[in-house]
């Protein structure tokens, strides 16, 4: 009697863990999907982004920038009203960021960092500019919205 007890035990602790096993595998594919979904809206976004840069449309870029953005340029740092209207009086135009390289790192389901590794044409002033930079952009999920919260050009070092 105590030892079928104890088989029954074991049948009963192996179906636990094999149900274990299977939501634990199953969670971390939900989990899995989830990212590389955030990934590919975020990766689209970016490239929206750049587009709106590209033809000045500063009104999508003001709803795309979260309030408390940070855009950090060669020439400064500055907040998202001063590069909205930087923008919109096209002292410096986007012309065109050729996208070399995207890299993404989900970090949670608020929270996503994209690397663009750009050659980037613009008009800076009165002067047009080709320039290699490192694009770093956070992006904040806000009131179910993607939010850009930073946006970091470094600038790369060529040999010519």
């Amino acid at each position: 009697m105590n030892r079928l007890l104890t088989l029954k035990q074991w049948i009963m602790n192996l179906k636990a863990t094999i149900f274990g096993l299977l939501v634990f595998f199953t969670c971390g594919q939900i989990a899995l999907a989830q990212s590389m979904e955030i990934e590919k809206e975020i990766t689209e976004l970016s490239k929206q982004k750049w587009q709106w840069m590209a033809d000045k449309n500063a009104d999508s870029l003001a709803v795309l920038f979260h309030d408390k953005a940070k855009f950090v340029h060669m020439g400064g740092t500055w907040g998202k009203d001063r590069e909205v209207d930087i923008i919109r009086s096209g002292f410096i135009h986007y012309k065109k960021a050729d996208v070399h390289e995207v890299m993404v790192e989900v970090l949670n389901e608020t929270t996503v960092i994209l690397w663009n590794q750009i050659t980037l044409l613009a008009v800076v002033g009165d002067n047009e500019v080709t320039t290699p930079f490192m694009v770093t952009e956070v992006y904040v999920k806000q009131d179910d919205e993607w939010k850009l919260a930073d946006l970091t050009f470094s600038k790369l070092m060529t040999r010519d």
